[in-house]
């Protein structure tokens, strides 16, 4: 309805991942490297993260868009509460290969046959895991198994494991995950928007569903709704819808807070506010200051909360500081050391020289002496021949 009222070619807010809706924001940039690293080593594990509605699906859409199939092949599967016999079956039908009866060697043994296929032939093969916070150990080890297969040395098939935060959770304190921990060679948590990116958001969505400047939107409007929404795109989404709908059944050109506030009604009245923001925020009217009044209680324990925080950041500062003053100290010592060792190699050096001019001073004066002792006796010899010669002449 609102689409055809204000001229849009599609629906810029609808809720399922579209990669074409794709909108690069600091979180998803810092994830899209962390995966672009990842698929680069061939194997093990890339871990995302974050709420639900954070865009994981769009990102790994919009990923997948990117990827030559010539040179990936990939399987998508969403996954429920599976054991490690379950997702067997599911990751081989992902693939497209039909396993006559529920036997799970038999499964292995095909998706095994086909990876190798698919290396031979020059292809990767990924296996995408959504909503990975349902499945069982088990199955997550049997993940981790299917990790352990290869040609020669090179590995089969590498892993993107999408979860809600706690997976995360999950994986940094299980026990049972740490040989599968130990394979994780990327990992990225999905934070919120920044308030500064729902306007680029907004306007790029809107400009990918053919938007010419109508509506118009306040400029408060913006702040208010990263408020209500915690920055969570798909939250966005919904109340985008339900502004844009209370426009066109209003005929308005612009969409302000005003309008904001009466679908952020409408939503708690009719129990969908959950979904959008965690504790419903109080938006006012335009020309009144949009502030939320919280109760004393919640302020109270908002102080205590930063209270808390703020001791603990200078507990952190201080024992950096001492940290810096220890290193600094053994680094003085160690200064001190090799300025010692260096000292004491010189003097030996000093002492080795002395004792070599000795030993050349005394070998000289030892030449010296034979030198003079050869002189003197060829002199003897040369007198002594003299004065047989002139006793031969006499004679």
């Amino acid at each position: 309805m609102f689409d055809d009222f204000y001229g849009l070619t599609s629906r810029p807010f609808q809720l399922t991942p579209d990669p074409a809706f794709y909108f690069e924001s600091l979180t998803h940039r810092k994830a899209l490297s962390y995966l672009g690293y990842g698929l680069a080593q061939g194997e093990g594990f890339v871990v995302i993260t974050g709420e639900v509605g954070a865009g994981k699906s769009t990102l790994v859409a919009h990923l997948m868009a990117t990827i030559d199939p010539e040179r990936l092949t990939a399987a998508h599967i969403v996954t429920s509460a599976l054991d490690g016999e379950e997702i067997v079956h599911v990751i081989a039908h992902a693939f497209g290969l039909e396993v006559e009866g529920h036997d799970k060697a038999s499964a292995l043994g095909m998706i095994e046959q086909f990876l190798q296929d698919e290396a031979r032939a020059g292809r990767r093969c990924l296996l995408i895991v959504d909503e990975s916070q349902n499945l069982e150990i088990g199955a997550l080890e049997e993940l981790r198994m299917l990790s352990n297969f290869q040609l020669g040395s090179h590995p089969l098939l590498q892993t993107l494991l999408l979860g809600q935060p706690e997976f995360r959770g999950l994986l940094l304190d299980s026990p049972e995950l740490e040989q599968l921990r130990q394979r994780v060679i990327a990992t990225h948590h999905l934070e919120a928007m920044q308030p500064d990116e729902v306007q680029p958001y907004i306007e790029h969505r809107m400009t990918r569903s053919g938007w010419t400047g109508k509506p118009s939107f306040d400029e408060r409007l913006f702040v208010e709704l990263h408020s209500a929404t915690a920055g969570i795109p798909r939250r966005i989404n919904q109340v985008l819808n339900r502004l844009l709908l209370l426009g066109a059944v209003e005929q308005r050109q612009h969409i302000d807070v005003a309008m904001l506030a009466q679908v952020l009604g409408d939503l708690n009245e009719d129990g969908t506010i959950t979904l959008v923001s965690p504790q419903p925020a109080r938006i006012e009217p335009a020309g009144v200051t949009g502030t939320a009044f919280a109760p004393a209680s919640t302020a109270q324990e908002h102080e205590s909360a930063i209270a808390a925080a703020t001791a603990a950041f200078e507990a952190a500062i201080a024992e950096r500081d001492a940290q810096i003053q220890e290193l600094q100290h053994a680094v003085v010592e160690l200064a001190n050391t090799v300025e010692e060792r260096e000292e004491s190699r010189q003097a030996a050096h000093a002492e080795l020289l002395t004792a070599i001019d000795q030993q050349i001073e005394a070998l000289n004066a030892r030449l010296s002496e034979q030198d003079r002792t050869i002189r003197h006796t060829l002199t003897m010899i040369i007198e002594w021949i003299e004065s047989g010669d002139a006793g031969r002449a006499a004679a």
